[in-house]
């Protein structure tokens, strides 16, 4: 089978697929077929991060370049840049412990996390805010000190985002046994990156479409963004296939026919009143008509796209 052959992922992408609410196991093409919009949403977003480096005058792409690209979507922006700052967070404390400073593995993110009563090692561990070039900040060399009191609008709107998958994540862990959330835990683990950078590399096209060696950090930013890419498609193609099973549930009992009647109660149930374990995967064709929602421009944005009706638009990214 070619796409059990030519998959690269298929195991992070089912983990991936479970922590984004898919209860059932995905099939091969289907899997393949997600790793091959996240293969091609990469290659995307290196070959415009190249465009904007040369415009710089630079040969290699930075952080700045992938970031600029998502700059609208002010929530992902904002989680994207906590993730880098405790990442610099983690590995300051790291260095820290390895000239006799504090101890890394005491430091957790949880820990740093929760505010003035958190495990504060020190000061030269105070998670850095980055601030980029766009951003009316970096017009002044000098800046405001920030207030505690002081609101800021990304952050909530970032607030708001990770406080509805926190909600649908409790929802879907309340029920579950010890070792079965050991289990989720595992797969919020999974990573297109993490200890596979050989192997993400190949796969992404280093080397041909960038010819400057990545540093980690736009390694670490494209594992995050790519993580994101199969949360989002899993979570709109599971809205595709409950609207598709319940537009056939309409159409069959409107039929009102009685042999089917009788049928279903020979059965025990009918076919979309199924026994959670009984449940069906998201199909190829729930992941292609998510996919082609993605896709969609909202109509205030219309005038801004290139092209007319019945020409090849730019892939726009997830």
């Amino acid at each position: 089978m070619a796409a059990e052959k030519n998959a690269k992922y298929r195991s992070e992408i089912q983990m991936m697929m479970f922590v984004s609410g898919e209860t059932a196991e995905p099939s091969i093409e289907t899997t393949y077929l997600i790793e091959e919009v996240v293969r091609e949403q990469v290659i995307e977003m290196l070959k415009e991060a190249t465009a904007l480096a040369n415009r710089r005058g630079s040969k290699s792409i930075s952080i700045v370049d992938l970031i600029f690209q998502i700059r609208h979507n002010t929530a992902k922006v904002s989680r994207l840049k906590t993730f880098l700052s405790w990442k610099d967070v983690r590995k300051n404390v790291k260095d820290s412990d390895d000239k006799g400073g504090a101890d890394a593995e005491a430091l957790d993110i949880e820990d740093v996390g929760a505010g003035p009563t958190g495990n504060q090692k020190s000061s030269s561990n105070k998670k850095a805010k980055l601030t980029l070039p766009w951003e009316v900040q970096s017009f002044y060399a000098e800046q405001v000190p920030e207030r505690e009191d002081e609101d800021d609008e990304e952050e909530e709107e970032q607030n708001d985002a990770t406080l509805a998958r926190l909600a649908a994540a409790d929802e879907r862990t309340k029920n579950m046994t010890k070792d079965e959330y050991v289990y989720w835990s595992d797969c919020r683990q999974a990573s297109f990156t993490f200890r596979k950078g050989k192997r993400f590399r190949e796969w992404a096209g280093f080397g041909t479409i960038i010819d400057s060696k990545p540093n980690d950090d736009v390694v670490d930013i494209l594992g995050f963004l790519t993580f994101e890419i199969v949360q989002t498609i899993t979570e709109e193609a599971l809205k595709v296939k409950t609207a598709e099973e319940l537009a056939n549930k309409k159409a069959n009992s409107g039929r009102g026919d009685a042999e089917a009647s009788k049928k279903r109660k020979r059965e025990g149930c009918s076919l979309f009143e199924m026994p959670e374990e009984s449940r069906t995967a998201v199909d190829c064709r729930h992941v292609r008509e998510a996919f082609r929602r993605l896709q969609q421009v909202p109509k205030k944005y219309t005038f801004m796209r290139p092209g007319h009706a019945g020409m090849r638009t730019p892939l726009r990214l997830i």
